[in-house]
């Protein structure tokens, strides 16, 4: 017998019943009872909007990376510039163009897509987009930044030392710890793994009953 084929597939089972005990300007807390085969399973998870993260890199290979505080793990952690995808309508693209510019004052003129993930498939809808952003220059305009984000910190860091750091549990951002070994093995590849900026997002979600991030405020994902 031959093995599956390796990679993720889709699949739907009935669902019996959908509530939100938590309705958030960032993600939903839904409770789903589902029929699974002769058994009728109740599961509770994050819904949320998705997110796009940005792995900008100079003609030296050197990411940028900015730095700002994380309530829930209490840690100010280095991070890729990114943000919510707060409209269904979209593009993932021109939200990574916007993120880079409102959380690092950059634009770019060259952009690919690296690679998607689900962040906790077994308990959240969400699903995040690495771009790779090259040809960089700064913003004509520079962002005024409130909460969180105003204090954030910008470093620029080699490929080889962010792997380096990874790798000895020094970064715990999942979107860094993905980005910066996939485009370290994308880069031994010569970059042939990269692909188009529109290239299609099957996993990304919508959160339709999510509250407009223009109407609350608070820190992005």
């Amino acid at each position: 017998m031959s093995a599956p084929e390796f990679k993720d597939v889709p699949e739907h089972h009935e669902i019996l019943e959908s509530t939100m005990p938590h309705h958030g300007w960032v993600w939903n807390l839904r409770s789903e009872t589902f029929r699974y085969g002769d058994q009728e399973l109740q599961r509770e998870y994050i819904e949320h909007t998705s997110a796009v993260q940005i792995l900008a890199l100079d003609d030296q290979d050197r990411i940028l990376f900015i730095r700002q505080y994380r309530h829930p793990v209490r840690a100010r952690d280095w991070e890729l510039p990114g943000g919510l995808l707060d409209d269904p309508s979209e593009s993932a693209l021109v939200t990574a163009q916007r993120e880079l510019a409102e959380e690092a004052d950059f634009q770019a003129v060259e952009w690919s897509v690296l690679v998607d993930f689900w962040t906790s498939p077994g308990g959240s809808s969400e699903s995040i987009r690495i771009y790779v952003a090259r040809g960089l220059s700064p913003t004509e305009e520079v962002f005024d930044r409130e909460h969180e984000e105003a204090d954030i910190e910008i470093a620029w860091v080699s490929l080889d030392d962010a792997v380096a750091a990874v790798l000895r549990g020094d970064l715990h951002n999942p979107a860094v710890t993905l980005g910066v070994l996939a485009a370290n093995e994308s880069r031994r590849q010569h970059w042939a793994t990269l692909r188009p900026a529109d290239s299609a997002w099957p996993t990304r979600s919508v959160a339709p009953e999510v509250l407009p991030r223009a109407l609350t405020g608070g820190a992005r994902a």
